[in-house]
């Protein structure tokens, strides 16, 4: 599973300005013991107790192979049949409909209080953890504490060590024996310390928030936080569509200002039939090209992108979660064949010779890199769906 890290970096990079003129949180490398010293005072500054701190910071160690996970982060190259069809199993299916009957509950209260959908908080879970059980073998104290300490991004880490404080504080961590993912996230859908202490809901009634231990705590915390990402109630989030072979390619992707309606009045068919929705804004996507699925995501799809900017694993979990309330298999059709990593990584460096941004030279197709294809494929006078091709790359060569 890719690290959610990321999303975080960019909300706390634009949030750690504020403090900037805080000296504690400054503080990185350096004599160890005079370092968590310092995290112990900012705690105590910020109204945590001192035997909470201690608990968490006696024993510390930073973790070399937190930092070699950090400085090697693994990339994501699978296209989109790939990766849904393998996380997306039936086998995956079938206990996810089991949980939500086990959970009907708990289920029940996050769409009432939170209106999130039972499919919705199933794929998250089932992506993250596979339903709880495989929520990651680095100790999660250890994991903050290196990353705090690190000099690299300090100031991301070290505020979710201060929740971490706090969460042991209200008896809903142990650090000595707690474990999570390499980057701090922790439970049953992997949430940042600082989320669950914003968000954290007691699903089981016991007075403590214990999302890696209790399903009903872990479903109702993601919920919430959920939520808090900005999802409408009531509203879709995908939805498969037939496409006809004759349509606006620059209006296509992300940005491109069409209404669901508007799709639908140019042959755009939703394979459910539902057009009830026909006012809301939508993207038209085609993770492989236009002769593969087809998508309209709505703007619940948003709250997607910010749990996790890989657009083939929001695209993945968005169209999972669609099977879980009842949508059919999406239907594979037949893309033309794609790039390999050297190749893709041939187009990218004649992409930004051309002056457009595709970011880092990686062999991954990412946004940059789709909307730069497009636009080619414009220039060239072919139906621009982001997808690139052998066929693309011999023309730009």
């Amino acid at each position: 599973m890719i690290s959610r890290t990321i999303r975080a970096v960019v909300v706390a990079a634009g949030l750690t300005s504020l403090f900037a003129g805080s000296a504690a949180a400054q503080q990185c490398g350096g004599d160890f013991s005079r370092f968590l010293s310092g995290v112990k005072a900012e705690a105590v500054q910020r109204g945590l107790s001192s035997s909470a701190a201690d608990a968490v910071l006696s024993g510390a160690s930073v973790s070399q192979s937190v930092l070699n996970r950090d400085r090697a982060q693994g990339v994501f190259k699978q296209t989109f049949l790939e990766f849904s069809q393998r996380t997306g199993s039936a086998s995956r299916l079938n206990t996810g409909k089991r949980k939500i009957q086990q959970y009907a509950s708990t289920f029940n209260r996050a769409q009432r209080e939170f209106g999130v959908p039972p499919g919705v908080l199933t794929a998250f879970w089932a992506m993250e953890t596979d339903f709880g059980a495989v929520q990651g073998d680095f100790n999660t104290r250890n994991a903050l504490v290196t990353l705090s300490y690190d000099c690299r991004r300090p100031h991301i880490f070290r505020p979710q060590l201060m929740a971490l404080i706090e969460m042991t504080q209200h008896g809903d961590f142990d650090p000595a024996t707690e474990t999570g993912a390499w980057a701090g996230e922790l439970g049953q859908v992997q949430m940042l310390p600082e989320d669950i202490i914003r968000y954290g809901v007691d699903g089981d009634g016991d007075g403590h928030v214990r999302v890696k231990k209790s399903s009903p705590d872990a479903l109702l915390t993601a919920a919430n936080f959920i939520r808090s990402l900005g999802w409408r109630a009531g509203e879709p989030w995908i939805q498969e569509v037939v496409i006809p072979q004759d349509l606006p390619w620059d209006k296509t992707g992300f940005g491109g200002g069409m209404t669901a309606g508007q799709w639908f009045r140019l042959g755009v068919q939703p394979r459910d039939g539902n057009t009830r929705f026909s006012n809301l804004p939508t993207a038209l996507l085609m993770p492989q090209g236009r002769k593969g699925p087809a998508f309209l995501a709505y703007p619940n799809f948003n709250v997607y992108l910010e749990w996790n900017q890989s657009f083939i694993y929001t695209t993945s979990v968005a169209y999972f979660a669609t099977r879980f309330e009842g949508a059919p298999a999406y239907n594979k059709g037949n893309p033309e064949p794609g790039l390999s990593d050297s190749q893709m990584k041939q187009l990218q460096t004649i992409l930004s010779r051309k002056g457009f941004d595709v970011g880092k030279i990686d062999g991954i197709l990412g946004a940059g890199t789709r909307d730069a294809v497009r636009s080619v494929q414009m220039q060239l006078g072919i139906p621009a769906d982001g997808w690139p091709t052998p066929q693309l790359l011999r023309a730009l060569q």
